[in-house]
Formats: C-alpha cells, structure tokens, sequence
C-alpha cells in the first residue's frame, strides 16, 4: 500500500487506528522528535474546469509534526489543530520508511479499515441519492 492511500486510510479512520498503531511502535523503538506537532497554513489549490485554469482556493489551517525512527524520518500533517494525532502519523510514516516488522502486520488492518469506509461512504451516498430530484420527470 502506498503513503497517499495508507495516510489517507489513517486520516478518514477513528483516531484509535492511528492510536493503536503509533503505541504498538512506542512500546518497542526509541522515538526521536525532530519537529514537536506546530500549526500551520496552506494554499490549497484548485482547476477550474471551464477554462482548465489553477487557481487558489484558500488557506487551511494544518498540524505537522516530523520524528524519526532508526534513522528514518516520518512526516504526520493532518487538517485543523491535532497535534496528537499528527504525531502518531510522523509515528507511523516513520516505522513505514525504517520498514519496521510492525508494518507489515497492519496492512491486513488497514485493509479492512478501508472497507469499512467505503461501506460508510456508500450508505452515505445512498441516503443523499434518495433526496435527488429528476428533474427530467418534471417536464410535462
């Protein structure tokens, strides 16, 4: 599983996944804090999808927290003000780049966290579908 869809996975999941996996690591490595969990701003940027054009949207506020583990560096950046939680993804990202035993064991977790979200996502999309107008039923 690559970073993107791994931390992705991590994000849109309970903190208790990131939790979990980041103690699991705690209890056996020597974490080394390189940047305590900070606030920060980013531009997000966005097409326009009638000229096909960038532009930028806003700002968003985000936590980014950096240690390392075995030598390996781990980046945790979340929206809004986690500081925990953007630690226990440096954590993570961390003990994925020193391809530490532990990771390889999540894998089979975070695939059916990603399940279970997908399940979530369509019961969502399902329930708004219901409320949709046709509008091409209002001719007459």
């Amino acid at each position: 599983m690559n970073r993107r869809k791994r931390t992705e996975i991590l994000i849109k999941a309970s903190a208790e996944v990131a939790e979990n996996f980041a103690e699991e690591i705690l209890e056996k490595y020597n974490v080394i804090v390189v940047e305590e969990s900070n606030d920060g701003v980013v531009m997000v940027k966005l097409r326009e999808k009638a000229k096909s054009s960038l532009f930028y949207l806003g700002e968003v506020l985000i936590t980014e927290c950096k240690v390392m583990i075995n030598g390996s560096l781990g980046i945790g950046i979340i929206k809004g003000n986690e500081p925990e939680r953007a630690y226990r993804l440096a954590i993570i990202d961390a003990a994925y780049n020193a391809n530490l035993p532990e990771t390889e064991a999540w894998e089979k977790g975070l695939k059916h966290t990603e399940e279970v979200i997908a399940q979530a996502n369509e019961m969502f999309t399902s329930k708004v579908l219901k409320t949709k107008v046709n509008f091409e039923t209002m001719d007459v």
